[in-house]
């Protein structure tokens, strides 16, 4: 058994804002598997700024470390790759693609067969006021029933004003909105911006505080009217223990699974029997991903059946994506067989 590792620089259509700046382009990496004249494919894919495995050492050193002992095989290699998730999750990948009976596909459904789609939501990204009004339009008339908006990177009034006019046009039933803070609110002015957000109906928000200030964000949990998602706030915990610590402190009413930032299938899998244990509700979301990792997202996140409009919508961002069987369509992710 053989392995090798290959970078890909994705280049964004346009630039992509988030509270943390602006990205154009996104690195990726691929992770080829070679054993008896068969072949697997994973797409290793840290976010910069983001993730714990966002460092110097990422190429020379622990990809290059992976494709050496690849013969240990997935769990061993999982086992000692806790410090970097976006590589545990490629490993995933490249094994599941090797054993797979039909090229790409890793999880065998109706999804794969194209009779069924995956609920998603409608992504909104930073920008001014114009050019997020132009998004919200395309997305409602795409037929998308979930729209989620990032806010943060302009002022809040006039994200406040947007989410509003969005409301005037559409009954809450009609339309479902999630707005996503990335951190961006200080612990101080944050529960009077979920009063307010609250008025509108808003279904929930992801992590409105950064990350790591447990005693704040749970007091925030208990006093907000609006359901609060952890999002950022998962990346980095790799003991079970911890991570079963965390949601018993804090306390949300979601939490947002981000494959490539978590651990892949396995570590996503942990969270998701905490949270059920605990009660928390939970989605899968993708984290900028070429084509080949927003499958592998998009297959595993059908099995698991859950009903909620997911995160997955993020294939036609870049100029210069991988081949696809993804589309999207009525706010719907489809299998094109």
């Amino acid at each position: 058994m053989k392995a090798t590792f290959q970078k890909y620089t994705l280049q964004f259509k346009r630039p992509a804002g988030t509270s943390r700046g602006v990205l154009t382009e996104k690195p990726t990496w691929l992770l080829t598997i070679e054993h008896n004249g068969r072949y697997g494919v994973g797409e290793c894919s840290p976010l910069p700024g983001l993730s714990i495995d966002d460092l110097s050492d990422y190429e020379r050193s622990k990809l290059l470390w992976t494709c050496t002992h690849i013969s240990l095989g997935k769990e061993a290699l999982w086992e000692q790759l806790k410090g970097y998730p976006s590589i545990q999750f490629g490993v995933e990948q490249a094994f599941l693609s090797l054993e797979a009976a039909q090229e790409g596909v890793l999880f065998p459904s109706a999804f794969t067969e194209g009779k069924e789609a995956i609920p998603i939501n409608g992504l909104i990204w930073m920008g001014d006021k114009d050019y997020m009004q132009q998004q919200i339009r395309e997305k409602l008339a795409q037929g998308f029933h979930c729209i989620k908006m990032k806010i943060g990177a302009i002022d809040f009034d006039t994200e406040y004003q947007l989410l509003k006019n969005i409301l005037q046009e559409y009954a809450p039933s009609d339309i479902e909105l999630r707005v996503d803070a990335n951190g961006a609110f200080s612990p101080l002015e944050a529960l009077e911006k979920l009063k307010r957000l609250a008025d509108l109906q808003i279904h929930s928000i992801e992590q409105p505080i950064r990350a790591g200030q447990y005693e704040q964000m749970a007091r925030l949990c208990e006093a907000s009217p609006l359901p609060i998602a952890l999002d950022e706030e998962l990346i980095g915990i790799t003991c079970e223990k911890r991570k079963e610590e965390m949601l018993k402190i804090i306390k949300p009413a979601y939490i947002i699974l981000k494959p490539s930032l978590i651990g892949g299938y396995k570590g996503s899998e942990e969270w998701i029997t905490l949270a059920q244990e605990q009660g928390v509700g939970w989605w899968i979301t993708s984290a900028l991903e070429g084509n080949i990792g927003l499958s592998a997202i998009a297959q595993w996140t059908y099995t698991l059946g859950n009903p909620m409009p997911q995160g997955l919508g993020t294939g036609s961002l870049y100029t210069n994506n991988f081949p696809s069987s993804l589309e999207v369509k009525n706010g719907g992710l489809w299998w094109i067989k």
